[in-house]
């Protein structure tokens, strides 16, 4: 019997026996099983349709083009960013992306100057991100998202599913390698990230995002100078 086969004998399906029959799944497993185990209208990926998300993107869509995409527009996303999920969109035949954004109302509040990435980034992906996707993922029992563990880090030692509160957190490409990304861009002729080529290896918003130097991980070009590493949505639990 195949580890993935042994699925439908863990009773109750708890994120530490499921990640230890999937440790070795390919993505692709990975994404049919959640898909299985929660079925369509309960399982969401989550995309930031950065410099790697077309892979993930792409082996989601050969799955079921159909799985909702949770795409957090925070109001400060590149417009190469933004145009980069369009083209997506179309490419890969995605059928149900959602585009969600802050509350004007919390804006209006907590960040009227636009200066709080400045002055508290935490708060700003708080406000931007954080709470945006906690509404979004209300109706859902899981969800996938691109993390990666040879993107250094807290991602270093990540599992293939997790438990985030009440869902399920599946990570299919927690096992490849930057090679593997690359080998499922050739072979889909997958675009890159329109700001790949300026030396972004990794985007997020745009006063915090710069360009990766030479030498560097490719997270290193996020929050510049700051402690922070990332924006909260994998480290606060969105139930």
């Amino acid at each position: 019997m195949s580890d993935v086969a042994q699925l439908a004998q863990i009773e109750p399906q708890t994120a530490e026996a499921l990640d230890l029959v999937l440790h070795h799944a390919s993505p692709s497993e990975v994404v049919e099983s959640a898909l299985r185990i929660v079925g369509r209208e309960r399982l969401a990926l989550v995309s930031s349709f950065g410099t790697e998300a077309a892979a993930l993107l792409k082996v989601v869509a050969d799955v079921d083009s159909a799985i909702p995409v949770i795409f957090l527009d925070t109001g400060w996303l590149f417009e190469e960013t933004l145009a980069y999920r369009d083209t997506l969109i179309a490419k890969l035949g995605l059928r149900d992306v959602r585009s969600i954004k802050p509350l004007d109302e919390t804006l209006r509040r907590e960040d009227p100057d636009r200066e709080l990435w400045f002055s508290e980034p935490d708060a700003c992906c708080r406000i931007r991100k954080v709470e945006p996707l906690k509404r979004a993922l209300a109706p859902f029992a899981a969800w996938i998202n691109g993390r990666k563990r040879f993107q250094g880090g807290l991602r270093t030692a990540i599992p293939v599913v997790e438990a985030d509160g009440d869902r399920l957190k599946f990570n299919p490409f927690a096992n490849v390698t930057r090679g593997e990304i690359e080998a499922i861009y050739a072979q889909a002729k997958l675009p890159p990230h329109p700001l790949a080529a300026f030396g972004f290896l990794s985007v997020g918003c745009m006063p915090c995002t710069s360009r990766t130097l030479p030498g560097e991980d490719a997270r290193d070009g996020r929050w510049r100078g700051r402690a922070k590493t990332e924006c909260g949505i994998h480290t606060v639990k969105t139930s």
